[in-house]
């Protein structure tokens, strides 16, 4: 076996680094890990001392890996953070229900409280409802608008005044690529974002933002996480698996595509009155909203009403005071319904197999 090719290491490399191709022994793997997502943690500024959080978890290789690592470095770092876990109930057989179990069993070995919030109790449906209803087209729109407030609403029942998500590198770069496919230029400004939240918006931290999802893999089984790695049902039909597996396929062309995609949406040059967005409170629920209703509101109108149109039609009105595109100066078009999570959906990526190099 290859030597750890750290410097002052004798130990027998067991793995191969995804971020930079490094042949390293356990513990260097395991201590350039937490290193990498202790860094992004200071550097980005994402939490002060006496912060209240809740780690949206869902029983994944990223919630889990998250958990545990946010715990491990608040430990040894002494940030001051309160945690608890926030699980979200999508009401989907044979996957959440399953997953949720790994999320108990994490709750009991990191010893953190965990609140769980379903949409059955919130809206009044459960995804596999809502599926049967509207079939699996755009079964991920809706999931993915209402998992976000649903995060919102576990975290404020919490009293937690950070949401930390387990986004990781992998999915920044979809992101980027998705809204440069979508030409949303409003998102693509601020998808890459550490720490994301308008004012009077709580806010969402990404401390796995420069974390590839295979290394996330070869952490959780180096360290003997277990999580849930079925994926989800639905999930084949999303916009996001395309992106995915088209970014799969540029990694192993190139490895540095996924920091490079992140690297592009971070610098992409907007205006500001392109990615602005006037925001306000849902007349119906009381939320923050770019719109009078949120599209949370709309969606269930459109499930309670049988009018599947309501909250999914491309035709609607422009956002007034009016924007101005960034590249023509016109104003933007219509927001495009596409059947993509916008990477606020439950779907995890199976597990990566082989840790071996």
């Amino acid at each position: 076996m290859k030597p750890c090719e750290l410097e002052n290491c004798e130990e027998k490399a067991v793995i191969k680094r995804g971020k930079d191709g490094r042949a390293v022994c356990k513990k260097c793997f395991i201590e350039l890990f937490e290193q990498d997502v202790h860094d992004t943690i200071v550097k980005e500024k994402l939490f002060t001392r006496g912060d209240k959080v809740a780690i949206g978890a869902s029983g994944g290789k990223d919630s889990t890996v998250l958990a545990y690592v946010v715990k491990t470095l608040n430990d040894k770092y002494d940030y001051g953070l309160n945690i608890f876990l926030l699980s979200i109930d999508e009401g989907i057989k044979g996957y959440r229900d399953d997953s949720l179990e790994a999320v108990e069993k994490n709750r009991i070995e990191y010893g953190l409280p965990l609140k769980i919030v379903s949409y059955e109790e919130l809206y009044g449906w459960t995804m596999d409802k809502v599926v049967e209803n509207i079939g699996k087209k755009n079964n991920c729109t809706y999931c993915g608008v209402f998992r976000r407030k649903a995060l919102d609403r576990g975290a404020e029942l919490i009293g937690a005044n950070k949401l930390v998500t387990g986004h990781n590198a992998d999915d920044m770069a979809e992101t980027v690529l998705m809204n440069i496919l979508r030409g949303d230029v409003a998102r693509l400004g601020r998808c890459t974002n550490a720490i994301t939240g308008d004012e009077n918006e709580l806010p969402r931290v990404k401390p796995l933002k420069f974390c590839f999802e295979k290394d996330i893999v070869f952490y959780a089984r180096l360290q003997n996480l277990e999580y849930f790695y079925t994926e989800c049902v639905y999930a084949p039909n999303s916009y996001r698996n395309f992106a995915r597996n088209y970014i799969k396929q540029l990694e192993r062309l190139q490895p540095r595509a996924i920091l490079d995609l992140v690297h592009s949406g971070e610098t992409v040059a907007i205006r500001k009155e392109a990615s602005t967005q006037i925001q306000t409170n849902c007349t119906r629920c009381g939320y923050m909203s770019s719109q009078p209703i949120c599209k949370a509101c709309l969606l269930l109108e459109g499930l309670n009403t049988g009018n599947y149109q309501i909250g999914n039609s491309s035709k609607k009105k422009p956002r007034e005071p009016t924007e101005t595109n960034s590249v023509t100066g016109e104003n933007p078009a219509p927001e495009k319904s596409t059947s993509g999570c916008g990477g606020q959906c439950a779907c995890e990526a199976k597990g990566l197999s082989g840790l071996s190099i």
